[in-house]
């Protein structure tokens, strides 16, 4: 899969079937569009192009007000939504920044500079809710009309809905702060997960006696935070028990940043530089801020027995159907 981190350069635009949206998690609904896309570029024989933006078009406006409280969760990273679409059979990604030149595009610019000259594009797909373009003005009607006048397909896609839920990366938002992963995992058509790179922290875990693969989580608002029972992917043929924080880490940090530490149960692991992926499994509590390194100690003590019992009572429930 080819990614473009804005519009492809003249030698690499070439006519395409496009989808334009979010594409935060790459749910069942965004799969049901991201189908139509692939279909209609076999009968067209066209790639299938996907648009995302970085930020979010909320989360940018939430920072241009200074509330960030409008600014929506994140369910997954760019590293994960990318992986994913690629699942989905898409040949070419956009990455296009958002930011306020790209906000001014009133919807007519929109079409001509991004559809028509920057991407070529001959068909499109895109949600019933779609807008576009400055203050939102352009609509999926605007792009039909926009369609017949230059020579491109326009097709929209309804809700999805699965046993009656619909599907919504709101939902996916609500079932993951909820810590109802089944939920998520029934949105998303696959079990909830995050990756990335092990890098190098302040070893204070090893300090305290269960050391922690770490990965940097970009977004300031991830849909989910707290400590969770998990298993890790990508060190072993099987997935390894574990134990993991998700959030700023009150404790010991004051500086914002958030960050995903994952203690491996009862194995000492050197992976930093390793790509991993983190399975999520069950939430055990909140995040706290505690007095001091002794109170923590404690927590994570109680904690890595918590994953462990639920891990012990799922290798017996196993054992049971068999």
């Amino acid at each position: 899969m080819q990614v473009f981190r804005g519009l492809p350069n003249a030698s690499a635009r070439a006519p395409c079937a496009l989808a334009i949206g979010n594409f935060d998690g790459v749910h069942l609904g965004h799969q049901a569009l991201l189908l139509q896309l692939s279909e209609a570029a076999k009968r067209l024989a066209l790639d299938a192009m996907v648009m995302s933006f970085e930020p979010h078009p909320r989360a940018f406006f939430a920072h241009l007000s200074g509330d960030l409280s409008k600014a929506p969760s994140r369910i997954a990273n760019l590293r994960d939504n990318l992986s994913a679409l690629s699942l989905a059979g898409i040949a070419k990604v956009v990455v296009q920044h958002f930011n306020a030149q790209f906000a001014a595009l009133s919807p007519q610019e929109f079409i001509q500079k991004i559809l028509i000259d920057g991407l070529h594009v001959k068909y499109l797909i895109v949600g019933e809710d779609f807008r576009f373009g400055a203050k939102r003005a352009g609509d999926v009607a605007s792009l039909i009309a926009a369609g017949k006048q230059h020579g491109f397909e326009v097709h929209s896609l309804t809700s999805v809905e699965k046993q009656g839920v619909r599907i919504s990366s709101s939902n996916v938002r609500a079932a993951l702060a909820e810590g109802n992963f089944a939920e998520a995992a029934h949105l998303l058509g696959r079990p909830y997960q995050i990756s990335g790179h092990v890098i190098h922290g302040q070893k204070l875990g090893r300090t305290l006696g269960f050391p922690t693969l770490n990965l940097s989580v970009k977004h300031q608002r991830p849909a989910l935070t707290g400590i969770f029972t998990v298993q890790v992917h990508g060190l072993s043929e099987q997935a390894l028990p574990a134990v993991a924080s998700l959030g700023v880490r009150p404790t010991v940090d004051d500086s914002g940043r958030v960050l995903l530490e994952t203690h491996v149960l009862d194995t000492q692991l050197e992976a930093y530089g390793k790509i991993i992926q983190v399975e999520f499994l069950q939430k055990i509590r909140n995040e706290e801020k505690y007095e001091g390194l002794d109170q923590l100690t404690q927590a994570i003590q109680n904690d890595a027995r918590l994953a462990r019992d639920f891990f012990r009572l799922r290798a017996r429930s196993a054992t049971d159907r068999i």
